[in-house]
């Protein structure tokens, strides 16, 4: 009997076993049809690179969404979805044709900035030109200059053209003024700091135009070498490095009818910053936010546009740190007295509601003192009834640990203006609506992931563009009033058919045994918990920059995608110092960039040796620019945890960077030598015990080749051995087809040093 059942339950077995044979050979199968990306797939520049499938030419005209294609112009009714070609690029080109201008070759880039007329403009390099889809023909053209042209500003309502060549500002064609070596009109200022992107500023009606010009002949010129050259010549830029003498700047404002430059009365401009220009709905007024060096004061200023001269000092800010604005003033379209300021003031930054004439009213003079300034600071109401917003100088629309990103526009029917924000988490970035009658906030779309939405006109509608950890991209219309959506786009994965790694997102304290840090980690698709690997920390650390989101695979680089299939454990820290946490989590490295941030990764470090699969013994790190810095930093203070690091345009010296990064985040090295002392990696250079290698670009103009070479000299005076590689012809760092050579050579020396050998 019992062996009649033995021989029952094994010819079970045998029979389970065969009719799972073709259910494992089918998963094998499977198994090696997948097959791994492949750094042509993964960066930018790869022959194959893959990337979410996307619409190109996406915007408003008016509140119709307008899809420009390669060959076709489309308009989306937002309310159904339903689909209207406008007009093709056959059509567009013929029109070119007839007026004897180059034909374009994508229809991608087309502008179509005025609701109900049906007008498009064509921007180019040699012109730029109308064409009406209804009459077929080119209505406007602006032609552009022989030599090379940049920094375009087209004005939508006086059809005004701006631009630079060389370092001169034209407007419509003419010279605004010529200008000798050493000074630049109409370009960007202060190295792009404080939100500046630009140089010019149309007024409303577009009559009249602010633009910066730029006094850099007493900055110390900078030698960088062109090597296409036969023999290499001397490619010099200015070049302020901390402490030492920076640009002067002014502000002007042309009349292209009269052809006449007035200049703001600032007074002297040494040693000030000058951002975050707006105008005046009437155009009357310009309005600049001034900066001491400290970059610890700011001042938000009126000026009368016709004659230059200072009106009012409207609000004040101080820290004992650092003031750093972003954003200019933005007036409410359905009440020209009342204005949106952004302050951290709160320690996140905020919507502040002013009214112009309440605020104008509550100073004594032009100039108050900082007494006055803190009074009306303490007149700030929180946003509450109706009452409170309207007898209030000013209201705190927005408040609470999170941020608001950005101000996307208004809704001038339902007095709101709708903005994103980190409300939901420091991980997303979601879109809200807050009314600014009562200071309602209301959540507008999806809720998930990181969002990057376009508002119509009327503010009714957005083109909310978005991605979530499994989501690549998704694009939806949505309105603003009832959350009606119609889809435009769910992006199918990029990588479908491929074997890819596993990516979790968690949280540990930093070293300040308080603050919770973000971490990503990725393991590679065929993990084995059993096995040890080795760990590559890939960080940046610095400001104004995350590392670890709720967007598309929590925001992981293709380099990290590629080396946790090769076998490595990869791992993401967003320490202290790093962006959208708020001021007191930035500033926390005040006067000692990099050493702060330290000890938050070697947090991340102490947590990876925790994990049974980690080989504590193989650690490296790769970062680029302030990552390079961290790189070089954490192999010099920590040698004893990191092996093998590659840093990529590294700062090494902080007393060799620019003026205005530098000196917020440092002060000056005269003001703080003991802080430039302790963050001046060369000083460190005998610590190198493992392998180091640092790449630099030969025409990097924001972390200037300097750095490296200081420190190169630094390591050989004390005996250590890092190794070199140099990317001719790029700047700060590598484009294009370049980029998968420099993945490969990073890739190489991971290989070599920590994948392949034992410590």
């Amino acid at each position: 009997m019992i062996n009649n059942m033995n021989t029952k339950i094994i010819n079970k077995g045998i029979l389970a076993l065969l009719l799972a044979v073709p259910a494992l050979f089918t998963i094998n199968v499977m198994a090696q049809e997948l097959k791994r990306p492949t750094l042509e797939d993964l960066i930018p520049g790869g022959k194959t690179y893959r990337t979410a499938e996307n619409l190109q030419g996406l915007q408003w005209w008016g509140d119709l969404c307008i899809i420009s294609g390669k060959d076709e112009a489309k308009a989306v009714n937002p309310k159904t979805g339903k689909e209207t070609v406008l007009f093709t690029r056959e059509t567009v080109n013929r029109a070119l044709k007839d007026a004897g201008l180059k034909e374009m070759p994508h229809l991608n880039n087309l502008k179509y900035p005025w609701a109900g007329c049906t007008e498009t403009l064509l921007p180019s390099t040699q012109r730029y030109a109308v064409y009406n889809w209804q009459t077929g023909a080119i209505t406007g053209r602006d032609d552009l200059p022989k030599e090379p042209a940049a920094n375009y500003d087209y004005n939508t309502a006086s059809r005004n053209l701006a631009y630079t060549v060389k370092n001169n500002l034209y407007v419509n064609g003419h010279c605004v003024s010529v200008e000798p070596e050493g000074i630049v009109c109409g370009q960007s200022v202060h190295r792009n700091e404080f939100g500046i992107s630009k140089g010019t500023f149309w007024s409303p009606a577009g009559n009249l135009l602010a633009f910066y010009r730029m006094n850099e002949s007493m900055v110390t010129s900078y030698p960088l070498v062109d090597i296409t050259a036969r023999t290499a010549v001397v490619d010099p830029i200015r070049y302020p490095m901390a402490g030492m003498a920076s640009h002067q700047v002014q502000v002007g404002i042309y009349n292209p009818t009269t052809q006449k430059t007035i200049y703001l009365n600032t007074g002297d401009p040494t040693d000030r910053y000058f951002t975050n220009i707006a105008w005046a709905p009437d155009g009357k007024s310009l309005y600049l936010i001034e900066l001491n060096r400290d970059q610890n004061h700011s001042r938000l200023c009126q000026y009368n546009a016709e004659t230059g001269e200072l009106q009012r000092v409207l609000i004040e800010e101080k820290h004992d740190k650092y003031v750093e604005p972003q954003h200019p003033i933005l007036f409410l379209p359905w009440d020209e007295t009342k204005f949106i300021y952004q302050s951290q003031r709160d320690g996140y930054n905020h919507l502040y509601l002013y009214d112009l004439a309440k605020l104008s009213a509550a100073h004594r003079s032009a100039s108050p003192d900082t007494e006055e300034a803190e009074k009306i600071w303490k007149q700030i109401k929180k946003a509450g009834s109706g009452k409170d917003i309207k007898e209030a100088v000013g209201v705190q629309l927005t408040q609470g640990d999170w941020l608001v990103q950005e101000i996307l526009g208004f809704n001038e029917k339902k007095k709101e203006i709708i903005f994103t924000a980190t409300k939901e988490s420091p991980l997303q970035s979601n879109t809200y609506k807050v009314n600014a009658n009562n200071g309602k906030i209301t959540a507008v779309g999806n809720s998930e992931g990181v969002h990057s939405p376009l508002l119509s006109a009327s503010g009714e509608y957005l083109i909310d563009r978005y991605s979530t950890p499994r989501i690549p991209r998704n694009i939806d219309i949505v309105s603003t009033r009832n959350h009606a959506t119609v889809n435009l786009l769910t992006a199918k994965n990029p990588y479908e058919g491929y074997e890819m790694p596993d990516i979790e997102v968690g949280t540990l304290k930093a070293a300040d045994g308080k603050t919770d840090l973000y971490y990503r980690i990725i393991k590679p698709a065929n993990f084995d918990p059993a096995k040890k690997y080795p760990a590559i920390i890939y960080v940046y650390g610095g400001p104004h920059a995350q590392m670890i989101t709720n967007g598309w695979m929590n925001a992981a680089r293709g380099w990290d995608l590629y080396m946790a299939n090769k076998g490595y454990i990869m791992f993401s820290l967003d320490n202290r110092g790093s962006s959208n946490r708020g001021l007191e989590f930035e500033n926390a490295t005040f006067r000692q960039l990099g050493i702060e941030e330290g000890k938050d990764q070697v947090k991340g470090v102490e947590y990876l040796r925790s994990l049974p699969y980690v080989d504590g013994n193989r650690i490296g790190v790769h970062g680029w620019s302030f990552g390079g810095h961290m790189t070089t930093a954490l192999m010099l203070r920590y040698p004893e945890i990191f092996k093998v690091g590659v840093a990529g345009g590294p700062v090494i010296d902080w007393g060799y960077y620019e003026v205005m990064y530098g000196e917020r985040y440092m002060d000056t090295p005269q003001s703080n030598p003991e802080g430039y002392r302790q963050c001046n990696l060369k000083n460190l250079a005998g610590n190198l015990k493992g392998h180091l290698l640092i790449i630099h670009d030969d025409h990097d103009d924001t972390c200037v080749p300097q750095h490296t070479l200081s420190f190169m000299k630094a390591c050989v005076d004390a005996r250590t051995y890092p190794d070199l590689f140099i990317y001719p012809t790029h700047k700060h760092n590598v484009q294009g087809r370049d980029r998968v050579h420099l993945h490969e050579k990073i890739t190489r020396y991971f290989e070599d040093y920590l994948g392949n050998c034992e410590f």
